[in-house]
């Protein structure tokens, strides 16, 4: 089944991890779905790509204008400064609540879950990371668990990009599968 009908909003600033978003992104338009790249600035952002930036793309709604109810899923790629920058953001942070308090699918790869301790919804669930960040995910109350790829209620977390092949499969399994009852009550 394809994910025709479905709208998915990629939320990153300058410094994502090009391949956790170009990958997903490319998956995900190729299963069907509508994805647009959501921000907290207007026109490009960059990629960090190895030891310098790399490929831009161009934003497609500022998060300031965006709104849950029009998506489906939400995916957060990593990068070091990509999500450093978001997490200072308030209405980037009530936009990721808001996919929990409906029970949509989010799915955040590297260093993303620091969005998810910053918007407060990370307490109690069952998640991964990139290793450097393992310490801030359990001081946060998760139980933060070493695989390729983690999913509790909805949520997907991956570690780094040579987890992006497990990482898409299971956005768009949770995609297909739609809003999560464990995922509300946790939010």
């Amino acid at each position: 089944m394809k994910l025709e009908h479905k709208k998915i909003a990629i939320l990153a600033t300058d410094g994502f991890e090009k391949s956790e978003l170009f990958e997903p992104l490319n998956a995900l338009r190729n299963e069907g779905a509508e994805v647009h790249i959501i921000s907290v600035k207007e026109g490009e952002i960059k990629s960090w790509d190895n030891d310098n930036w790399g490929k831009s793309i161009t934003v497609d709604k500022l998060v300031d204008d965006a709104n849950e109810s029009d998506y489906n899923s939400l995916v957060l790629p990593g990068g070091v400064a990509n999500p450093d920058l978001m997490r200072t953001h308030g209405n980037a942070l009530e936009f990721i609540r808001a996919f929990f308090k409906s029970g949509k699918p989010v799915a955040a790869i590297c260093h993303a879950p620091w969005l998810l301790i910053s918007a407060n919804v990370i307490e109690n669930r069952k998640v991964t990371s990139y290793h450097s960040i393992k310490d801030d995910v359990i001081n946060a109350g998760a139980n933060w668990v070493n695989k390729e790829v983690v999913v509790d209620e909805g949520l997907v977390t991956s570690r780094d990009p040579k987890d992006l092949p497990a990482f898409i499969d299971k956005i768009i399994e949770e995609t297909r599968e739609g809003k999560h009852q464990g995922q509300e009550a946790n939010a």
